[in-house]
């Protein structure tokens, strides 16, 4: 049976789980409207994973077909890989940032081989090592490149413009812009009184921005049609402050748990990301790869532990750290290096 939680004022969150990941589940939030429920994210695109959004739904009082919209947070598959069959189920709108939006299309509309290549030219240019590369080279080479999850998600049929009220009648759900984990994130500010009368300024679904005991992955936006130079840590720290300053009730996250005093949180990942940087600066202060970055800094396990395809995600957001520290003129790529050397200034 779905675990379901009712958080009052109609909203209610239900656990989906995600295979094989250790996150465990995404919280999908449903909220009363005066046109029917809304879904807050979905979940991932997996049998059991669709089993517990019904029950959860049945339990909510509520069923796939009777879902009125969906508003998603950011375009992962743990959070948007349910939109299509909730929309088939019940002919629900699906709405996102225009940012994320375009990561979409642009995703559904690059054959696999090309990402494959896409990946492969990334990884070697930051210098991943032969083994790590291997199964990669080999799976181009077999011509037997998988579909891999995202890669056919649904196409949302409205923009969520920051800054502006959903169309949500009897409810007052402000989008905010929150780029960092992805282009588009938003979180979801619930204007209105906290249902247990807690202080502040009413609750904030917080999607993978803000999380109670962890930090969200903060890496370079992988796409082979935007060669766009981001700074996708820069523009998560300054969505952090913004939060922080919003100084909601409480927090509604996608993943863990619903917690209050968001402000203390988001020093605490401040404190956090400038402590790394700092750190990373030391270990710059030889000529570094960006995979060779990666090996040197803190994880939740030791390197040698680390998966195979999380090394590749560690690689992403040692190579953001590196985007930073760039931009604010505390290292700088080594002239003439291939593949390329980053070293402290």
């Amino acid at each position: 049976m779905t675990q379901v939680t009712d958080h009052r004022g109609g909203v209610q969150s239900l656990r989906v789980p995600i295979p094989d990941n250790p996150l465990g589940h995404t919280l999908v939030y449903v909220l009363d409207t005066d046109r029917g429920p809304v879904l807050i994210d979905t979940g991932w695109d997996d049998p059991a994973s669709w089993d517990a959004l019904a029950d959860g739904l049945t339990a909510c009082g509520t069923s796939p077909a009777e879902i009125h919209g969906v508003v998603i947070t950011h375009h992962h598959p743990d959070h948007h890989g349910l939109s299509a069959r909730v929309r088939e189920a019940s002919g629900a709108w699906i709405a996102m940032h225009a940012a994320d939006a375009s990561v979409v299309r642009r995703t559904r509309e690059n054959p696999p081989d090309r990402w494959y290549a896409y990946i492969t030219g990334k990884l070697i240019a930051a210098g991943a090592p032969e083994e790590h590369m291997a199964p990669l080279l080999a799976v181009r080479a077999s011509g037997r490149m998988r579909t891999l999850p995202g890669f056919d998600a649904a196409l949302p049929d409205r923009d969520i413009t920051p800054g502006e009220l959903l169309d949500l009648p009897g409810r007052r759900l402000r989008a905010i812009w929150t780029p960092g984990h992805t282009p588009g994130h938003v979180c979801l500010h619930l204007e209105e009184n906290h249902p247990a009368g807690l202080p502040g300024r009413g609750r904030l679904f917080s999607g993978d921005h803000l999380l109670p005991e962890i930090t969200p992955h903060i890496g370079l936006h992988e796409d082979p049609d935007d060669a766009t130079v981001t700074d996708p840590l820069g523009d998560y720290l300054d969505s952090l402050e913004r939060i922080g300053r919003l100084g909601a009730a409480e927090v509604l996250p996608a993943h863990q748990h619903a917690f209050t005093d968001a402000a203390s949180r988001v020093r605490e990942l401040l404190t956090h990301h400038e402590d790394r940087l700092t750190d990373l600066l030391t270990h710059l202060a030889h000529p570094l790869t960006p995979w060779q970055l990666a090996e040197r800094m803190e994880w939740n396990r030791p390197w040698d532990q680390i998966p195979y395809g999380s090394r590749t995600i560690a690689v992403s957001e040692a190579e953001a750290h590196l985007r930073r520290l760039v931009k604010l003129g505390r290292a700088e790529a080594v002239a003439g290096s291939d593949p390329v050397a980053y070293v402290a200034v």
